[in-house]
């Protein structure tokens, strides 16, 4: 008898155990197969959350089809205990093993809200974005002036998220002043700044975090323009009438006013360089304009005659050859085209009513072009 129920245990045993077995290669399978999730969403691990909480998310959008499993794969894999905060992206299709790698990895994965401190030639932007995890692409939920607009709540909200990302974005062409004045308005930098020398930052796009120093922010946009213009130098075309690094970059923020037509950049750095071949003043409007303001603020208003004609250290209307120093931060395109402009014989430019210029060799010719210009903008003055 007593070896009948031994073997009848001996037998259960076995079944057991190779239920067992079965259940726990079932789940292995499980949780190492194709997720459930149609397409990419974001997964917000809070600072001092578990896996049970970001379990119940995970199961609540539709990216896992067992909670506990996903917490016992987890324990299994020895991450439980090292969930990042964050928002993450989790891909379409993604396994139960593999969003446990993305929240406890974190880095590579992330999504979720950026400000951008964007820093433009008449205006500055805050724009506020979130990413859609469907097309991978930022979207912008607010955008507002803070010199003339009050915050908006997604403002507020995305401020007071831990994980929300920032970046200060410089456009072509801004001055330093500006540059500093934005600086100083961003709240969630430290310290103070002095203006910068005009040229020297790099316009680009800065990433930065809370309690990053305004002068480490001037510091990285002082060396990528460093770096840009050694660049442009040392690929310089031979003959230009520049003497140096500095006269380049000088030429370079004239060119970066002039035009923002990426295609004619070298055309008119051609005039200027051949002005100055010849010995020709250089006579352009945004060196008068510097002489105004000194890059303080925007004129905001046309040029008057007086002002054409009143002697500072930058009226090429005036002065012979560059001015003293750059009149604003030129881009890698200008510093390009400064180095290496077009062999054209025009010495004369004007705008010709499409956002580009009509160039011209002789004064003949380039009074046809300004007749021309006038007449545009006679018509759209009585629009």
């Amino acid at each position: 008898m007593w070896r009948a129920v031994a073997s009848n245990a001996l037998t259960l045993l076995i079944v057991a155990l190779f239920l067992l077995g079965g259940v726990i290669l079932f789940g292995q399978s499980t949780y190492r197969a194709e997720g459930p999730l149609n397409e990419p969403v974001c997964v917000r691990v809070q600072p001092g959350s578990n896996m049970s909480r970001v379990s119940q998310d995970l199961e609540d959008k539709g990216a896992i089809a067992s909670g506990t499993l996903f917490r016992l794969g987890a324990d299994y894999s020895d991450k439980a205990d090292k969930l990042k905060a964050g928002a993450f992206l989790v891909p379409q299709g993604a396994s139960m093993e593999e969003i446990v790698d993305i929240v406890t990895r974190g880095g590579a994965s992330t999504c979720g809200t950026e400000v951008v401190y964007r820093i433009g030639v008449t205006r500055k932007t805050v724009q506020v974005r979130e990413l859609d995890p469907a097309t991978g692409s930022f979207v912008e939920v607010a955008a507002f002036n803070p010199a003339e607009d009050e915050a908006p709540a997604d403002y507020t909200r995305v401020r007071s998220e831990a994980d929300t990302r920032y970046r200060i974005a410089v456009a072509e062409g801004v001055t330093s002043w500006q540059v500093m004045d934005t600086l100083n308005s961003i709240e969630l930098l430290s310290g103070e700044i002095e203006r910068p020398e005009e040229g020297a930052l790099a316009p680009d796009s800065y990433e930065v975090r809370v309690g990053d120093s305004r002068q480490s922010v001037i510091d990285r946009m002082q060396d990528a323009q460093e770096i840009l213009v050694s660049a442009a130098w040392e690929s310089r075309a031979d003959g230009l009438p520049l003497s140096s690094p500095e006269e380049l970059l000088i030429l370079a923020s004239i060119i970066e006013k002039e035009t923002g037509v990426a295609e004619e950049r070298r055309q008119v750095a051609s005039v200027f360089t051949n002005r100055l071949n010849q010995g020709m003043r250089l006579q352009t409007d945004p060196t008068v304009i510097y002489g105004v303001t000194e890059g303080v603020g925007v004129l905001g208003r046309g040029l008057r005659q007086s002002e054409l004609r009143r002697e500072t250290p930058w009226n090429t209307y005036v002065i012979e050859g560059l001015p003293p120093t750059p009149i604003a931060n030129p881009g890698r395109a200008s510093l390009v085209a400064a180095a290496d402009p077009d062999t054209t014989p025009y010495i004369f430019f004007v705008a010709d009513g499409t956002g580009g210029h009509a160039f011209a060799e002789t004064l003949a010719e380039h009074n046809q072009n300004v007749a021309a210009w006038r007449k545009i903008e006679a018509e759209r003055a009585n629009q």
